[in-house]
C-alpha cells in the first residue's frame, strides 16, 4: 500500500478525484433540498410528470451527443504533452463542430417526437407545450467540448465548484416554487434555468482556461477539415458516440419505460431510487473522470496503467462495501424525512438495486482501459449488449414483479455489462505489447 503512494501518476488520480468528490458532495445535499422541496410541493403525478420531461430532454441528448470530451482527453491530452498545440486546435475544433451538430440535430428530433410519445409516457396534453418548452435544453445537454477543455488542462477543482450552480440554483428556486405556491410551472421553470446556468458557467470556464493557456482559435467549429490531420478520429469519435448514448440514456430511458408500463407515479418512485443509488455510485464516477485523463499519457504496453486500474478499483470497491452499509441502514431514514412518507414505497426498490452496487464501483476502470488500449469497438459491443439486456429485463420483469422487477432489471444489466467489459480488457492485457504507443519526445536540454 505505501508503494501505491509513492506513484505520483496514482497520487494524482486520487488527489483530482478528492476535488470532484468535494463537489459532489455538496451538490447532492443540494439536490437532496431541491428534490425534496419538489417531492412535497408537486403530488406524486405531478413529480413523476417532471421527471418523465426531465428525462426526455436528458434523454434526447444523450442520444444525440457525440462524446467529444473523450475526443479531446483522447487526442488532445497526447498532442499537448507533446507541446503540439496545433493539433490540440484541430482536436477542440473538431469537437465543438461536433456539439453543434448533434446539439441541432437532438432539438429538432425532441421535438418533433415529444407530440407522439407524450402520452406513451404519461405526460398529460396539458403539460406538452412545458415539455417541448424543456427540450430547448438539449444543445446545451449535448455539448461535451468544455468538460474535455477543462479536464485535458486538469481544472479538476474548477469542475468541481461548477457542480454546485445546478443543485444550488434548483435548491434555491425549489423552496422559491414551494413555500410560494408557484405550481407545477415554477419546479418546471426552476429545473430548466438550473440546467441551463450550469452549462453556460461550463462553456464560460472552458473559454477562460483557453485564454490563460494563450491557445487562440480553438473554437472555430469544423468538422472534415480538423479531422484530417487526427488519424482515425471518425471512427473513434462514431464509436464511442453510439457507446456512451446508449450508456448514458439508461437513466432517462429506463425512467421512460418504467413511467410508460406503470404511470408517473411510478416513475416518480423509480427516481428516488435510481437517485439515491447513483449518488452511492459517485465515488467511482469520479474515480473514472479522473482515470482516464492520466492514462492516456501513460504507455500501454507497460504495467504502470493497468497497475493503477486495479489499486483504483480496490479502493472503489473497498468504498463500495461502506455505502452498501450506509444504505442499507439509512435509507428508510432520509427517504421518509426528505420527500416524505408516501415515497417509503422506494426503498424497496432502492435495496434491490444496492446489489449492484459493487460491481458498479469495482469496475469503473474497464472502460477507460480499453479506450486506452484501441478497443473502442469493445466497449461498444459492451454498452449496447448490456443496454439491449437491460431493455428486455425492464419489461420481462417490470410485467412479472411490477416496480420491484425494475430494481432487477437494473442489477442485471449492470452484471451483463461489467461481464462484456471484462472479456476484452483482459485479451487488450495479454496483448498490451501489440497496442500502439507514440512516446512524448523530451526537450533537447
Amino acid at each position: 500500500m505505501k508503494q501505491w503512494f509513492a506513484d505520483g501518476v496514482f497520487r494524482t488520480i486520487l488527489r483530482n478525484c478528492s476535488y470532484l468528490l468535494s463537489g459532489k458532495l455538496g451538490g447532492a445535499l443540494f439536490g437532496l433540498v431541491a428534490l425534496a422541496c419538489t417531492g412535497r410541493g408537486l403530488t406524486p403525478v405531478l413529480f413523476g410528470t417532471l421527471v418523465l420531461i426531465h428525462s426526455y430532454a436528458s434523454g434526447v441528448g444523450a442520444v444525440a451527443k457525440f462524446q467529444t470530451w473523450q475526443l479531446l482527453v483522447r487526442y488532445g491530452a497526447p498532442a499537448l504533452e507533446r507541446g503540439d498545440v496545433g493539433e490540440f486546435r484541430h482536436v477542440a475544433s473538431f469537437a465543438f463542430g461536433l456539439d453543434i451538430l448533434s446539439g441541432l440535430f437532438g432539438l429538432v428530433g425532441g421535438l418533433a417526437l415529444i407530440p407522439f410519445l407524450a402520452s406513451w409516457m404519461g405526460i398529460q396534453a396539458a403539460d406538452l407545450p412545458l415539455a417541448m418548452f424543456y427540450c430547448t435544453l438539449i444543445p446545451t445537454m449535448a455539448a461535451g467540448t468544455p468538460s474535455g477543455i477543462l479536464r485535458v488542462f486538469r481544472c479538476f477543482n474548477r469542475i468541481a465548484g461548477l457542480q454546485l450552480v445546478t443543485p444550488i440554483l434548483r435548491a434555491i428556486g425549489g423552496a422559491i416554487s414551494y413555500f410560494g405556491h408557484l405550481g407545477f410551472v415554477g419546479f418546471v421553470l426552476t429545473w430548466y434555468v438550473a440546467d441551463l446556468a450550469g452549462d453556460l458557467c461550463m462553456w464560460w470556464l472552458a473559454v477562460r482556461e483557453l485564454r490563460r493557456q494563450r491557445i487562440r482559435g480553438a473554437l472555430r467549429p469544423g468538422l472534415f477539415g480538423p479531422a484530417r490531420h487526427l488519424d482515425k478520429a471518425w471512427e473513434f469519435v462514431w464509436t464511442t458516440n453510439v457507446a456512451h448514448s446508449v450508456w448514458a440514456a439508461w437513466g432517462p430511458l429506463s425512467n421512460l419505460i418504467v413511467g410508460g408500463m406503470m404511470g408517473p407515479a411510478g416513475a416518480g418512485l423509480f427516481k428516488v431510487a435510481t437517485t439515491f443509488f447513483n449518488s452511492a455510485t459517485k465515488p467511482a464516477d469520479l474515480l473514472a473522470r479522473s482515470f482516464y485523463p492520466e492514462i492516456m499519457r501513460l504507455d500501454p504496453t507497460s504495467g504502470h496503467p493497468w497497475q493503477l486500474a486495479l489499486r483504483s478499483a480496490f479502493f472503489s470497491g473497498a468504498a463500495a462495501l461502506v455505502l452498501l452499509l450506509l444504505v442499507m441502514l439509512g435509507g428508510a431514514p432520509v427517504i421518509g424525512v426528505v420527500f416524505g412518507k408516501r415515497y417509503i414505497a422506494a426503498l424497496d426498490l432502492l435495496q434491490i438495486m444496492t446489489g449492484s452496487l459493487i460491481v458498479t464501483m469495482a469496475c469503473f476502470p474497464l472502460e477507460s482501459l480499453l479506450y486506452m488500449a484501441h478497443r473502442q469497438r469493445a466497449a461498444l459491443v459492451a454498452q449496447t449488449g448490456s443496454a439491449i439486456g437491460y431493455a428486455l429485463l425492464l419489461f420481462v420483469l417490470i410485467h412479472a414483479f411490477g416496480l420491484a422487477g425494475a430494481g432487477l432489471a437494473y442489477v442485471g444489466g449492470v452484471v451483463i455489462r461489467a461481464l462484456l467489459m471484462l472479456v476484452p480488457t483482459l485479451d487488450a492485457y495479454r496483448r498490451r505489447e501489440a497496442i500502439p504507443y507514440v512516446a512524448v519526445q523530451e526537450s533537447p536540454a
